[in-house]
């Protein structure tokens, strides 16, 4: 009963918006979170977060229950055996279950008997059930699945914070020591009398805005420190880190593969499919609930009001029977519940093409900020090299008595915001590399059609 499962009709581009053209075989979703970055430090927190992480350990749980269920659900195929057990004495009552009646006297019971009962479906309504139930166990399994992605990224973008603050905590030291070189130059040409008082305090006041930073970035390192051995499921600490933000290589103009292929690879998109599964079989449920139900049932033992007759062997019971039960008139109810999960249907189906709506658009947003922050980046690092340049030549200008204190400190103050902005575009373009990565499906316990029901 009720409408077999066909994947919705999703209108797919044949590309991704910002793709780059194909320039190989492989594209980024094939590549293991820890061969996306070579870095033996990333890849240890990433496989710990994977094992200790509780938010995934819980979803490995929901998974069990999951399954367990679907045990639960299959074992309605199957006759259902039991067995009774009655020992009883009783005055002017029948007692519940008793299999002789007392007539008003008091008498002794003794009964053993084995039961048996098995509903034949009929209509598929155990069927769909099952169906049902499946697909909520695979459901559960690509939201585990969507909870690791997420917490890989997590990891992965908080180890590339703490590299970026690593290196604004460099600048920061180097902008210091750098302001501090200046303020000596300017406290000895004080004493000499070849400058001013003027020059001398705006270079002590650089040093000291130069030197707040250090305790800021600092306590931001702590803390996100603590928030990547949170994730990792450890108690916080220090996290250990082997590379800086330079070192890095980037995976550059590498093709994402086709949209077409992420209905394939997306968990969330492969659970929202799974939904929309369970769902379609519930209206089959509903559907069978308007026809009746056979059930056979079957009982052999034996049952005496005398112990020495039951233990004889000539108290033998036995019965079978098959029952027939369905509705007649139910005010409603039936078709309520069948209208209720056709909706519950069309939920999941709009809730499905949503999901898919939301990949194409993350895809193509991440792939976009990739090849945009990476131009961002060139020109920082060329406005970085040239400020470099200007604060020495500006340095070297008013050792020679050339220029004034103000022209070196004006070039000071925007070589080293310069610097951190550079920071900032390769921290943004890492951050976007991960969440191109993540948009794309993953590229860990990827086996999505031997898993589908």
């Amino acid at each position: 009963m009720g409408p077999n499962y066909h994947r919705p009709q999703t209108e797919l581009p044949t590309q991704f918006r910002g793709a780059p053209p194909p320039a190989g075989t492989n594209w980024l979703g094939e590549l293991r979170w820890w061969d996306l970055f070579q870095d033996a430090a990333l890849r240890d927190l990433l496989s710990t977060a994977l094992t200790n992480n509780y938010d995934v350990q819980a979803a490995i749980a929901r998974v069990q229950q999951a399954e367990a269920i679907l045990v639960q659900n299959r074992s309605v195929f199957f006759p259902q055996l039991g067995y009774l057990g009655e020992v009883a004495r009783d005055k002017n009552a029948s007692p519940s279950g008793s299999l002789f009646p007392s007539g008003g006297l008091t008498t002794d019971f003794y009964g053993l008997a084995g039961n048996a009962s098995w509903e034949l479906d009929l209509w598929g309504r155990i069927r769909r059930l099952n169906q049902a139930a499946r697909a909520q166990m695979f459901a559960s399994i690509e939201a585990r699945r969507d909870l690791q992605l997420s917490v890989l990224s997590q990891v992965a973008q908080g180890y590339f914070r703490l590299l970026a603050l690593d290196a604004e905590l460099e600048i920061a030291h180097r902008s210091t020591n750098s302001f501090g070189e200046s303020l000596r130059i300017f406290s000895e040409r004080l004493k000499q009398g070849t400058v001013s008082k003027l020059e001398t305090s705006a270079a002590a006041a650089a040093l000291a805005s130069a030197a707040a930073t250090v305790p800021e970035l600092e306590r931001q390192i702590v803390i996100q420190e603590n928030l990547v051995n949170v994730l990792a499921g450890r108690n916080p600490g220090p996290v250990p880190r082997t590379d800086t933000l330079l070192q890095h290589d980037l995976l550059r103009d590498i093709p994402p593969g086709l949209p077409s292929e992420l209905l394939e690879r997306r968990p969330d998109i492969r659970e929202a499919e799974q939904n929309l599964r369970a769902a379609n079989a519930q209206i089959g449920v509903a559907v069978a609930d308007f026809f009746p139900r056979l059930d056979l049932t079957g009982l052999f033992g034996q049952a005496s009001p005398a112990l020495s007759a039951f233990t004889a062997g000539g108290a033998n019971v036995w019965s079978v029977a098959a029952t027939a039960t369905g509705p007649l008139f139910q005010g409603g109810r039936l078709v309520g519940q069948y209208r209720q999960a056709r909706a519950v249907r069309a939920e999941a189906q709009f809730r499905y093409q949503a999901t898919v709506l939301n990949a194409l658009q993350e895809v193509s947003n991440d792939l976009v900020s990739v090849q945009k922050y990476g131009e961002e980046r060139i020109q920082q690092d060329r406005a970085v090299k040239a400020y470099q340049v200007a604060v020495q030549v500006s340095r070297e200008r008013y050792i020679a008595g050339r220029a004034g204190y103000f022209e070196l400190l004006q070039e000071q103050q925007l070589l080293f915001p310069s610097e951190n902005a550079l920071v900032q575009s390769e921290f943004n373009q890492y951050l976007a590399f991960i969440q191109l990565y993540q948009a794309l499906g993953g590229g860990f316990e990827l086996n999505p059609k031997s898993e589908q029901p």
